[in-house]
């Protein structure tokens, strides 16, 4: 594993031990809000990668193997091919849940926050009722929100709007939904020939927007929107790596107003 002997070695001399609440380690900011809001200050919350980073292509710092040494819980999403290797170099005790899938929805969202809350229950029983009322209070928000962006995208008829998008985004632009005939992988891995091959599929299916994905790059996308002679929508899947999206309702938010506003008609200047 990259850089694991040196990380040991930072280790050994001198990172030590926190005290405290109850540890959890998430790799990435989405489980780690999850986790926070509903262990609250029951639990300390350490996040591993910073949001604007490919989680794939990121390089652990000693920092991240103490957390991992002093974590109660580990929580991620298989993306991270790091995480295994890094609990077995470090020794940890902690208890690994892998949580997989999307969590870019209202709902696939609620499902992460319900396994979460019933895993901490399981690790700190004498706090079951306080973490049940806390991921009962994110689920209201999260289901208050999923009522408004429908209602809205009802409005907007986004199921007449035909779109080309990357395909880590294509779970909520549906869900929003988008007409999606056309999606893209990862960026670095798609050539010229791939380029020609998209611009035609997305003419032919009349895609009015690309929608790309921020951590996976977005020149290609750009150049795929430029091509089809589309709009070029930018989305995140991380909380806090675009402006004004702090919080997963924030950035759900953020991310349909996003797709929103590139298809919403523009009102005539008054005479």
């Amino acid at each position: 594993m990259r850089r694991i002997a040196t990380l040991l070695a930072a280790l050994v001399f001198g990172i030590g031990a926190a005290v405290g609440a109850e540890t959890v380690v998430s790799t990435h900011a989405v489980y780690g809000e999850f986790a926070q809001r509903v262990g609250g200050d029951a639990i300390d919350v350490v996040t591993i990668i910073p949001s604007g980073f490919c989680p794939a292509q990121y390089d652990l710092a000693p920092s991240d193997l103490a957390a991992v040494l002093n974590a109660s819980i580990i929580f991620y999403s298989g993306f991270e091919p790091w995480i295994g290797t890094l609990a077995d170099a470090a020794g940890s005790a902690a208890t690994v849940i892998q949580l997989t899938g999307e969590w870019n929805t209202p709902g696939t969202a609620i499902a992460k926050v319900e396994t979460i809350r019933d895993a901490l229950t399981d690790q700190v029983p004498t706090e079951a009722a306080r973490f049940a009322s806390n991921a009962d209070t994110y689920i209201a928000e999260l289901r208050s929100l999923e009522a408004s962006l429908r209602e809205r995208a009802e409005a907007l008829g986004t199921s007449e709007v035909a779109v080309v998008s990357m395909a880590w985004q294509l779970d909520f632009v549906s869900w929003l939904g988008f007409q999606v005939p056309v999606t893209y992988g990862i960026p670095a891995n798609l050539s010229l020939r791939d380029l020609v091959t998209l611009t035609e599929e997305g003419q032919n299916a009349g895609a009015e927007l690309v929608i790309d994905n921020l951590q996976s790059g977005v020149d290609f996308g750009a150049k795929l929107a430029r091509e089809i002679g589309a709009i070029h929508v930018v989305l995140s899947n991380f909380p806090g790596a675009m402006p004004f999206t702090a919080t997963v309702v924030d950035l759900m938010r953020r991310n349909a107003e996003a797709l929103f506003s590139a298809i919403e008609p523009v009102s005539a200047e008054s005479p």
